[in-house]
């Protein structure tokens, strides 16, 4: 039976994972350029030493999203666990605030077809345009679109962000301007 008050996490199939994190409260917690690049640089970190091949990532003030695969999804949880758990002692000590809580939930989705991965695949990479940030993903420093232009082939580039991602139900109502990523 799955516990009523959070997501359940089913980490035993093979294969991509969308993953959707959030700060307690939805909290602008990492609002300077300095702590979303250490947010971001311990998730590329992290990612490959738990043996998770990222695919697209966007990391924001009081969010993130990636979309990566493992050939032990096991370890998601591993790799949550230990990237909430340095972020939050970092942003607690320089904000003076040992005990407070950082992190509140993570919502992972197994990606069962190539559509449903292609479709997550944009809607990560084209994050930073829906939130308003800016006019092109590529110009979003902590998002892989410019690293997935840079290496994708043209037609498969053209390909993922050809498709419509509106339909995609992901926890993302979280607020965020362009003055908290500064």
């Amino acid at each position: 039976m799955d516990w009523p008050h959070s997501p359940p996490h089913r980490l035993s199939q093979l294969g991509a994972y969308m993953v959707t994190a959030g700060t307690h409260q939805k909290g602008l917690l990492f609002r300077s350029s300095a702590r979303l690049t250490f947010l971001c640089e311990t998730l590329l970190r992290l990612a490959r030493g738990e043996g998770w091949a990222l695919h697209a990532w966007a990391v924001f003030p009081n969010h993130y999203h990636f979309v990566a695969e493992s050939t032990r999804p096991e370890t998601l949880s591993i790799l949550i666990r230990k990237l909430h758990s340095i972020t939050a002692r970092e942003v607690n000590a320089l904000d003076r605030t040992a005990s407070r809580k950082v992190w509140f939930q993570y919502w992972d989705t197994h990606l069962t077809s190539a559509q449903s991965y292609f479709v997550r695949l944009n809607y990560v990479h084209q994050n930073p345009v829906r939130h308003g940030l800016v006019r092109l993903a590529s110009e979003y420093s902590r998002c892989s679109a410019g690293w997935f232009e840079r290496r994708a082939e043209s037609s498969f580039r053209k390909r993922i962000y050809g498709l419509k991602a509106d339909w995609v139900h992901v926890p993302d109502d979280f607020v965020v301007a362009r003055e908290d990523i500064l």
